[in-house]
């Protein structure tokens, strides 16, 4: 029997497998259906054309999992619930108490982490429901909104916003791989086909070379994700001789593997959140009577939508994000305490601080290489659309550089799910 037959019959004959897989699905199904239910008096054909004239928005109705192409109760998305993570994060680097009970205090303390995440994700719900309905009211894809009618609707999108997130934790919890990962996946895998049929229909004969060109842009784009995300450094490590009894256990060899990306696609996402959040304040303030407000909302906009700066920010965020995301999930101290415990060291470096110091500089530079890596790919997407003109290339593409991050992790945690049930 083959490995990936094995792995297979593992799968499907396994109850608890075969139960979180299915629980998975069903939680992506709903979350597919409440994206079909439009806040009341949407008008279709003006929201699509201001879609396909505005980038900005383009990029949130991926992320929205199409939520925003209908105007759905979803058409938050996870976005705020990412926000409002970023924000706790954040603070973790100048409060400390946050930090203790992020990085100190186990499972309670992530537990109450992740409570305080979620009580923010209601205001910055408020916060950019509030935006973009006023912003889509003004463009005319909604109906005049009276002052009851724009609080009934933030709230249902809020409360919609609030539902994803439970969906979320549910898949993380009683299904298998992250909930709120696997949300922006099946977003974006449902927009795939909105966005091949807005390529082919924007197709002619003379881009051929172009389409080409995309088609290998993104094989290569997969490939080196593949690659970069299971490249790992490992460090030798030599486990001391051990007395048991009557008999001694003479010493090992053996390694710590150290992921030269080992924050995945999250820099990726906390980017782009962070940058779409200016954006949707500034297109709310480009209608406003002051001179100066409107005129610095015009100049963000120019600077995040259409100027050479915008992929220059875009890189210099998520090189940023790789690193903080590193450091605030590896934690170079605990591991050097851990390897004490067990009896073991790094062959050449003290155990302690200097173990800890070593770990942390390795750390530091094969991170500079991933980094790197997610920050070029990140913005080669926009590169192709100021060469090409198509939207579509830049929303597809940043949209496969997630896509195959996470089906990436999937795998991992499936694979992991399996080895623990043949042993």
């Amino acid at each position: 029997m083959s490995t990936f037959t094995r792995k297979l019959h593992i799968l499907l004959g396994d109850k608890g497998l075969r139960t979180s897989i299915l629980f998975t699905l069903g939680m992506l199904i709903v979350f597919r259906f409440l994206g079909t239910i439009p806040v009341p008096g949407v008008d279709p054909a003006v929201l699509q054309q201001f879609l396909q004239q505005n980038e900005f928005f383009s990029f949130l109705n991926l992320f929205s999992g199409g939520g925003l192409s209908q105007l759905s109760i979803i058409v938050l998305g996870v976005g705020p619930y990412i926000t409002s993570s970023i924000i706790m994060q954040l603070m973790t680097t100048v409060v400390p108490k946050l930090k203790t009970l992020f990085h100190e205090e186990g499972s309670i303390g992530r537990k109450k982490f992740n409570m305080y995440s979620r009580l923010l994700t209601i205001p910055v719900a408020l916060i950019q429901g509030f935006g973009i309905l006023t912003l889509l009211s003004k463009q005319g894809a909604l109906p005049e909104l009276t002052t009851a009618g724009l609080i009934t609707n933030i709230l249902v999108v809020t409360a919609g916003s609030m539902l994803i997130m439970w969906i979320g934790e549910l898949i993380t919890e009683f299904g298998i791989g992250n909930g709120v990962s696997l949300i922006i996946f099946a977003g974006i895998v449902a927009s795939l086909p909105g966005v091949l049929s807005q390529t082919v229909a924007s197709y002619v004969p003379s881009e051929l070379f172009t389409y080409v060109l995309y088609g290998i842009m993104i094989f290569i784009v997969v490939v080196a994700v593949v690659l970069v995300n299971e490249a790992e450094r490992h460090i030798p490590i030599t486990h001391a001789k051990q007395v048991r009894g009557m008999q001694t256990y003479g010493a090992s060899q053996s390694y710590v593997p150290m992921r030269i990306n080992q924050a995945g696609v999250m820099p990726i996402i906390f980017a782009l959140s962070i940058l779409l959040f200016p954006q949707m304040i500034a297109n709310f303030l480009l209608d406003s009577t002051i001179p100066w407000l409107a005129a610095g909302a015009q100049g963000v906009v120019d600077v995040l939508s259409h100027n050479i700066w915008y992929p220059v920010i875009y890189f210099v965020m998520v090189f940023g994000f790789t690193y903080f995301y590193t450091a605030i999930t590896f934690d170079p101290e605990a591991m050097s305490e851990n390897l004490a415990k067990s009896g073991a060291f790094v062959p050449g470096i003290r155990p302690g601080n200097a173990t800890s110091e070593y770990f942390a500089t390795i750390a530091t530079r094969i991170t500079f290489f991933g980094a790197t890596f997610l920050g070029l790919i990140a913005v080669l997407p926009m590169v192709l659309l100021s060469t090409t003109g198509n939207s579509a290339i830049a929303i597809g593409g940043t949209g496969v550089l997630i896509a195959v991050s996470v089906v990436l992790d999937l795998i991992k945690k499936i694979d992991a799910q399996i080895a623990m049930r043949q042993y």
